[in-house]
């Protein structure tokens, strides 16, 4: 693992398009961009608002317009929005977007449940959308299923690098490799984020990844490793693809911040505030969420000694008379915590 030293990591929030996407009731315009705006004053890198896709396909997104042109605008935050196809684009560029998100698999099965294309068809339109946008604002492409794919199994690391470097030649900066499914292991993950950083040095890497078997922190600090120093997170863990079967939710926003600030690393991000909105987001949604630093607290919260413990002194003469010393009830062990 590679030394902290107050390195600097960028954190990308992606509760508000792909938590919501997903939400079976719908988050009314004005949480939307109240949300929005709190996030905003946190310190994120960058905030995914919305996707211009269809408001049939995605209806929890219909109001991708009146969003993205009512937030208040934080200078230093990158406010994106995923684009499907060209008509998303001009939409998205019509709002006053800071970059546009484009989106294929890395397995063809998937591009087509997705996406309704194969991947060379979406190619093909990714170099239209180039030529649109001809430098108006940054171009990401996120290539989902890049670990893996529920219908295909194994992606090559061989098939993720042909998809960046057409990307790369028809001129995008920036590529987010995505657990779509959350089946990547840290062993994966270092090694396909060491080998694309390796081979595309002037490329932005952004690692996004799904908690769906307890691996996603795992995986973020696996990228790391690799490399990459921007993440895609979701506030309290939301998230999923309607696309694909298991995709559970994303990694949750302030635990990645908590782990990567207790391990020196500068993410930017203040962290009592993000809690703090988080701890709200069960009553948006309207039921609870994934987080569990919003529950159990900061690493470093200290509590109340137990009863009968009493001052240091106390504490000192208690531990000189032995085992036979027992505290009152409450605060006795009975073996029901190692």
């Amino acid at each position: 693992m590679r030394a902290a030293n107050g390195k600097r990591l960028y954190i990308q929030e992606v509760s508000v398009r792909d938590g919501f996407q997903i939400e079976p009731i719908f988050i009314s315009t004005a949480r939307k961009v109240e949300l929005i705006n709190a996030l905003s004053r946190t310190g994120l890198a960058k905030i995914e608002v919305t996707s211009f896709t269809s408001p049939i396909a995605i209806p929890a997104l219909a109001d991708a317009e009146t969003v993205m042109r009512q937030i208040e605008r934080v200078a230093g935050v990158e406010y994106t929005a995923l684009v499907p196809n060209l008509r998303g684009c001009e939409r998205a560029l019509a709002c006053g977007v800071d970059e546009v998100n484009l989106v294929m698999s890395a397995s063809q099965t998937h591009n087509m449940a997705n996406l309704r294309m194969t991947c060379e068809a979406s190619l093909l339109q990714f170099a239209q959308i180039v030529a649109l946008v001809a430098g108006k604002v940054a171009i990401n492409v996120s290539l989902s299923t890049a670990f893996g794919c529920p219908f295909d199994g194994a992606v090559p690391a061989s098939r993720v690098f042909e998809l960046v470097d057409r990307c790369v030649a028809m001129g995008v900066g920036r590529l987010t490799l995505c657990d779509t499914t959350g089946v990547a292991n840290p062993a994966q993950v270092a090694h396909l984020c060491d080998a694309v950083r390796t081979r595309w040095p002037q490329v932005v890497f952004t690692a996004h990844f799904h908690n769906t078997r307890s691996m996603g922190l795992a995986n973020a600090l696996a990228a790391l490793d690799g490399g990459i120093d921007r993440f895609d997170a979701s506030l309290g863990g939301l998230g999923g693809c309607p696309f694909a079967p298991g995709a559970s939710g994303n990694v949750c926003t302030e635990d990645m911040v908590h782990m990567f600030e207790a391990m020196g690393y500068d993410t930017g991000v203040r962290l009592n505030d993000m809690l703090d909105i988080a701890r709200q987001l069960p009553a948006i949604v309207g039921h609870e969420v994934p987080g569990q630093v919003m529950k159990a607290g900061l690493s470093s919260r200290l509590y109340p000694k137990p009863g009968g413990l009493g001052s240091g002194k106390d504490q000192q003469r208690l531990a000189g008379q032995g085992a036979a010393v027992a505290l009152d009830p409450a605060s006795t062990y009975h073996g029901s915590t190692p």
